[in-house]
């Protein structure tokens, strides 16, 4: 019986223990909230590109760090690299778009 209690009290330790790390501040100095605001953001633009039928959405890989989108990847034309920063600016919570498509 004092080994079933022992094991009970260790799970629920090591539970609780991974909850609250996750609540910590991950190696970018971005906090869990920051952290999720990006996720939503990066979500955000990468479905606004692929409700354009202009841009192939999948040469297009978008990252975001505390509301500034890096645009990264190979697409066709100067056309299409200026319609995913304009895009992407539209997007709520943005601050600052760096373009690093390159043309092929």
């Amino acid at each position: 019986m004092n080994i079933l209690k022992f094991l009970t009290r260790l799970l629920l330790s090591l539970f609780l223990l991974s909850v609250i790390s996750g609540c910590t501040e991950n190696t970018k100095h971005e906090s869990t909230g920051e952290y999720f605001d990006d996720t939503v953001l990066t979500t955000k633009i990468k479905s606004t590109f692929l409700g354009d039928s202009r841009l192939k959405m999948l040469d297009i890989n978008v990252k975001s760090y505390k509301g500034t989108v890096q645009l990264s990847g190979f697409i066709d034309t100067q056309k299409e690299a200026d319609r995913a920063v304009q895009l992407a600016r539209t997007v709520k919570g943005v601050k600052a778009v760096n373009n690093s498509l390159i043309i092929k």
